[in-house]
């Protein structure tokens, strides 16, 4: 079924609004605890609680409204929701901070083993949205798969031995910028590799001569 339109900043405010209630419900209840059931529960995991219903919420009107998801969106909203039980399963904020590291190592793993097989996953996923010759999509594949190992590296390094607002702030903003930041720079590298979809005689789907 193909997407339907939607207003673009829509579609913004349902992709990343839930993050940002997440970042503002911590905020609100960071030095707070509460109680149920016998047992103490910080902000933090309560703000986790919290989020997980409003992601789906948040998702479940995307769908309505464009009858689409990525599959990236789906993966991530499966493991907000795994790791979001298990942090409150066992009351340990670990488990939703190491989500994050999954989720970026799971997807370099994945274009990895594409690369193996001398194939770009993500031409296969984002391949419509921005025609480039297969060489070009090889190379962003390789330096995006380098990328987020990095970032599942740095995620471990600053949830282990960082604070818990640090690790949310950097988790709420500083990761998805640079990751945005780091696509944009590769698309202003790449530009010799871009087809021209306008220009007569040139085959979208050719790779590189």
């Amino acid at each position: 079924m193909s997407e339907r339109p939607i207003n673009p900043v829509l579609k913004q405010v349902l992709e990343l609004g839930p993050t940002i209630v997440f970042f503002l419900i911590y905020l609100r209840l960071r030095d707070e605890s509460f109680s149920f059931a016998g047992a103490e529960y910080s902000g933090f995991i309560v703000a986790t609680v919290i989020f997980v219903p409003v992601l789906l919420a948040a998702m479940g009107v995307l769908w309505a409204l464009t009858r689409s998801l990525s599959r990236m969106q789906i993966f991530t909203a499966v493991m907000v929701v795994f790791f979001g039980g298990l942090t409150a399963w066992f009351n340990d904020e670990r488990f939703f901070k190491m989500k994050t590291t999954i989720v970026y190592g799971v997807m370099a793993g994945l274009l990895g083993i594409g690369l193996l097989r001398r194939q770009s996953w993500l031409e296969w996923v984002i391949g419509e949205l921005m025609p480039m010759k297969h060489e070009g999509w090889m190379i962003l594949t390789r330096r995006l798969a380098g990328f987020l190992v990095l970032l599942a590296v740095a995620n471990e390094l600053i949830w282990r031995t960082q604070s818990t607002d640090l690790w949310v702030k950097l988790e709420t903003f500083a990761f998805p910028a640079a990751l945005v930041a780091f696509l944009w720079w590769q698309i202003i590298a790449l530009q010799g590799y871009l087809i021209d979809p306008d220009k007569t005689g040139e085959d979208p789907g050719q790779g590189s001569a």
